[in-house]
């Protein structure tokens, strides 16, 4: 049977997007292609196919053992401009950091991306474009799905909230980029509005803004909530509880809490970048500023019909990156992967033959 070794560190630090795409795109593989690809995590080994999920130094050292057996494919989920705006490294580690990651990927026989808008960052790297491939996240509606209204309403009730309050949710890191301040002032703007952030300072204060953010934080209106680092596993009753999803990032990739709220019916408002126009397409409010925030989130609350209208477009984007469209694109790149390896290795053994046919006629 075709063999893949899935390689992560992405446990090491909690909370944070990178790690929920693993566990979804590894269980995903596991269960889907069962019987035509046997899966591995972390062990040690030859396989035909070794996936690195996250940079770890040492595994550098293994990716030419790792192309002998057969091939190696890298998940790309930043690059050094996106680190930019989320962890500080000190001045001489990150020149050292920046050198390393773009190393590893250029070592890589194949990078896959969740967002079309990196395979041209990474073509201007210097890396081959017949190597780059684009397969958005995916996330699983058992997890994630959305619950009946009397549930709805009893979750409510025990995280402290009323039925008729207009509950907007927050989700993500505590860094610059997610948009933190402009979260709390919104909701400094809508007093007549409840807003609750998932998520924490996951790399401490090295996240990036942590005296500002951690300054605003505390000094937010009454009407917001931060809940710290959340399981994952609770937050699909947070997004149940939610009117709406906002999320006022000024850069991302492919957040797993957009196919997440997606899942759950929840109607989605971002910031409007470009890194959404080729993966989000329709299916989600957009603005570019505090006040456009405000304006969208009082059309939500007050107009019934607008706001049953954008449930059904989430619902739309959550039927798009369906279970079976997302593992028919890793069908179709791990099978190319594999034929091609196969290729190269029958290619490698006739050179080989031919060489000993050689020195034996010599001799």
């Amino acid at each position: 049977m075709r063999t893949i070794k899935m390689k992560s560190k992405a446990d090491l630090v909690k909370g944070q997007g990178v790690l929920s795409a693993y566990h979804e795109q590894v269980n995903l593989v596991s269960q889907g292609l069962e019987g035509k690809y046997k899966v591995a995590t972390n062990k040690m080994g030859v396989y035909d196919i070794t996936h690195f999920h996250t940079l770890f130094p040492f595994w550098f050292l293994n990716v030419p053992l790792a192309k002998q057996g057969g091939a190696v494919v890298g998940y790309v989920h930043f690059l050094p401009e996106t680190l930019e705006n989320s962890i500080k490294i000190p001045w001489p580690f990150k020149t050292l950091f920046y050198k390393f990651l773009t190393a590893f990927y250029k070592n890589m026989d194949y990078l896959v991306t969740v967002n079309p808008v990196f395979v041209t960052k990474l073509i201007a790297l210097g890396i081959d474009s017949e190597k780059v491939h684009y397969i958005p996240n995916y996330v699983d509606e058992k997890t994630f799905f959305p619950y009946d209204s009397d549930e709805k309403l009893r979750l409510r009730k025990e995280y402290g909230y009323d039925a008729h309050e207009f509950l907007v949710l927050g989700v993500g890191q505590l860094q610059t980029r997610k948009g933190v301040c402009d979260f709390i002032e919104v909701a400094r703007q809508r007093p007549d509005m409840k807003f609750l952030w998932a998520g924490g300072f996951s790399f401490g204060t090295m996240s990036d803004g942590y005296a500002q953010i951690k300054a605003s934080v505390e000094s937010a209106p009454e009407n917001v909530r931060f809940m710290d680092l959340v399981n994952r596993e609770e937050m699909n009753t947070l997004y149940n509880m939610a009117d709406v999803l906002l999320l006022p990032s000024f850069q991302e990739l492919f957040p797993m809490t957009i196919l997440e709220a997606m899942n759950c019916r929840l109607p989605i408002l971002l910031r409007d970048l470009d890194e959404y126009k080729e993966i989000l397409f329709d299916y989600y409010l957009k603005g570019n500023s505090v006040d456009d925030f405000v304006q969208e989130l009082g059309a939500l609350q007050s107009d019934r019909v607008f706001y049953d209208s954008w449930c059904e477009r989430s619902w739309v984007g959550h039927q798009y990156y369906s279970r079976e469209r997302i593992l028919a694109k890793w069908e179709a790149f791990y099978d190319m992967v594999y034929e091609k390896t196969q290729g190269r290795k029958a290619k490698r053994r006739g050179a080989l033959r031919k060489t000993d046919r050689d020195s034996r006629d010599v001799s």
